[in-house]
């Protein structure tokens, strides 16, 4: 006799992951009542990483944590897990967030005449090695020049030239700061990466962007802030030099550090080999710092952040 067919069950359906980033004051049980209702909820735990700011004269007291977890089918969206976390987000007063990792970042690129950050994120973004296992979007990358319009356009992605002249004044730096963010709203922007785009953002694009725009500083902050830091970092005969990336606020390059390194130098280097040397950490760095964010491991800490890798 002929065998009949066996009948095979449709595939379950993979999990859908999530990430739960939160900060609160910092107290006993926290990491327990977290873990113990994704555990009641059918939840898997993938990572986990806390972290709690109570030691040192400058403490703040703070409890910071990161669950990487897989959620079943009737828990696979935000507003879902929002509501699940209600009680013990009021009990402790968290300050919570949840991020599905099947969604792509979508970020913007700002540059002006040094094209070595940008080429390096865009390089990265091809290959698949920005943004963690999901990967990003970049809808756009905004210049206030047009030299990197064929590079970018080499990869396939839109080139917007908004340009501002050295020194230009207040009406036309607030019109092309405008035009600036109708494009961060039309393609819908989660992070802006300035990848030495060499203009000041105004006090208020700052506030607009507070969080999720990230700067790369060719100086190993604090020192040799302002123009030529390369110059002024051979003329003081310094041994290390480095790049710091950080987020954007309104006081020019002191926002919240996320990433720093350094190179070792000596006094058989120019100037110049100084700056070369840089341009090679600030692009490390730089993509250190985006891939850091979208996959969110970085927690704002006062003036500081947390970043959990």
């Amino acid at each position: 006799m002929p065998s009949s067919p066996v009948e095979s069950s449709p595939p379950a359906a993979r999990p859908r992951e999530f990430v739960l980033t939160l900060s609160c004051r910092d107290a006993k049980g926290i990491v327990y009542a977290v873990s113990g209702l994704l555990y009641q909820a059918g939840c898997n735990i993938l990572d986990s990483q806390q972290f709690g700011d109570v030691i040192g004269d400058d403490a703040t007291g703070l409890f910071f944590m990161r669950v990487h977890f897989a959620a079943p089918p009737h828990l696979a969206d935000v507003a879902t897990l929002e509501g699940l976390f209600t009680a013990v987000r009021e009990q402790f007063g968290l300050k919570a967030a949840f991020f599905d990792l099947a969604r792509r970042p979508r970020v913007m690129l700002m540059v002006s005449r040094h094209g070595h950050c940008l080429n390096d994120l865009l390089f990265r973004w091809q290959s698949g090695t920005l943004g963690g296992a999901s990967g990003v979007d970049i809808p756009v990358v905004v210049s206030n020049h047009p030299d990197f319009a064929p590079l970018v356009g080499g990869y396939g992605l839109g080139f917007e030239h908004r340009p501002l002249a050295a020194g230009s004044g207040a009406e036309a730096k607030a019109a092309q700061e405008a035009q600036v963010l109708r494009l961060i709203d039309e393609h819908r922007i989660d992070l802006v990466v300035l990848a030495r785009y060499m203009q000041v953002l105004s006090p208020a694009l700052c506030e607009r962007l507070a969080g999720r725009a990230i700067n790369i500083h060719h100086s190993f902050l604090p020192s040799f802030k302002g123009a030529r830091p390369y110059a002024q970092a051979h003329d003081r005969g310094v041994k290390l030099i480095g790049a710091t990336a950080h987020y954007v606020t309104a006081d020019l390059d002191e926002g919240p550090i996320i990433e720093q390194d350094v190179a070792r130098v000596d006094h058989s280097l120019s100037a110049d080999d100084f700056a070369a040397t840089g341009r090679d950490v600030e692009c490390v760095v730089l993509a250190r710092a985006v891939r850091w964010h979208v996959e969110h491991r970085v927690l704002m800490n006062g003036r500081k952040t947390v970043v959990f890798r």
